[in-house]
């Protein structure tokens, strides 16, 4: 099952230029002040703030290989996390709303888990990208101040960059956030295909509680836009990791 997520990836690359997941900030050489790759902010970390999870944590809270999510299943991605550090937006700014991996951009997470969660008889299904990162020293709260910042100064789009394709998105626009967590943002997306035709569709939810973030990106080969991250999904994982944080997990 976790060779089939890393397949629909390549399909999606090679059909429609594969976009790309879930966002941070910024810039490498001033870890504490910067946000984006390039934004001054005033985000410091707190002292006061909850212990990051390790990765074991974050797994004892994650959805399982194999685990049913209604219609859907979740799986592992075998051949490593998708939407890693070589997924690179420009400009730079805009880094936030492609990669939150380690090494992508200045809050590097302290561990992370990655699940996809799709139907795994549809290769042109949806498929939604879950993964969940700890952060230290209050890192996970400069995150989501960061998202909600590129959110409005990249709503007129970007292009995200990859070794092997470019995805052109035309526009960022807010969608509907659920309403567990300390907070919450969502991003509906608007890409132009590989031959600069096709408008394609994804949805980006990013969730936090505490000290770790919950991200959710759906996205499905073709042109239909599927409205938003199946609530289901996000129900269930947040479900999960509300009931194993309770227990210290």
């Amino acid at each position: 099952m976790g060779n089939h997520g890393v397949r629909r990836r390549a399909a999606a690359l090679l059909m429609a230029v594969a976009l790309s997941a879930v966002a941070a900030c910024g810039s490498s050489d001033d870890k504490d002040d910067k946000d984006g790759r390039g934004t001054k902010t005033d985000d410091r970390p707190a002292a006061s703030a909850p212990k990051a999870l390790t990765e074991a944590g974050l797994k004892a809270v994650s959805f399982t290989d194999g685990e049913k999510v209604g219609t859907y299943t979740a799986s592992e991605f075998t051949l490593g996390a998708p939407l890693g550090e070589d997924y690179t937006a420009d400009p730079a700014i805009c880094q936030p709303l492609v990669s939150l991996a380690k090494g992508s951009t200045s809050h590097d997470p302290a561990a992370e888990v990655n699940r996809q969660v799709d139907v795994p008889d549809e290769m042109a299904g949806l498929g939604v990208a879950v993964q969940l990162r700890s952060y230290a020293n209050g890192e996970a709260a400069a995150v989501m101040k960061a998202l909600g910042t590129v959110g409005t100064l990249c709503a007129g789009g970007f292009t995200e960059e990859r070794a092997i394709a470019r995805a052109k998105y035309l526009k960022v626009e807010p969608a509907k956030a659920p309403a567990f967590g300390d907070e919450a943002k969502a991003f509906r997306f608007t890409i132009l295909d590989v031959k600069g035709k096709l408008k394609l569709y994804e949805y980006l939810t990013i969730v936090r509680s505490g000290s770790t973030t919950l991200s959710f990106r759906a996205e499905i080969i073709g042109t239909k836009d599927v409205g938003g991250v199946p609530e289901e999904v996000m129900k269930a994982q947040w479900e999960k990791f509300r009931a194993g944080s309770s227990t210290g997990s």
